[in-house]
């Protein structure tokens, strides 16, 4: 079994900055991607960004130039650099872990952009 759990949100004015960090622990064979995803109220979940299994980084474009992912392989921690952030930024932010073509989520953690 995977665990994942993610830690960071909170309030922030536009224009601030904040960072999201993630880790899995438990029975980890070989992980096969880890990233974050949002959920704006009323909006299907999406893709934030992400590393693939072959090291690679993608980043949906709205948060390009504004947001980082970087990723720890011993600790299997992958963290999120939010800066720049605006209201359209606000939604509740998952880690999503695969591991062994198995996908796991963190709880969420809520980021709000608002002043």
């Amino acid at each position: 079994q995977v665990q994942v759990v993610e830690s960071g949100g909170g309030l922030v004015q536009p224009g601030g900055s904040l960072r999201l960090s993630c880790e899995a622990s438990g029975v980890i064979s070989s992980i096969n991607a880890m990233g974050w995803y949002r959920q704006a109220p009323g909006k299907e979940r999406e893709l934030v960004a992400t590393f693939t299994s072959g090291g690679w980084t993608n980043y949906v474009d709205s948060v390009k130039g504004r947001f980082t992912i970087s990723r720890d392989n011993v600790k299997n921690v992958v963290d999120l650099q939010m800066n720049s952030l605006k209201p359209e930024d606000t939604g509740v932010y998952y880690c999503n872990v695969v591991v062994a073509l198995r996908t796991y989520w963190g709880q969420g953690t809520q980021v709000t952009v608002s002043s």
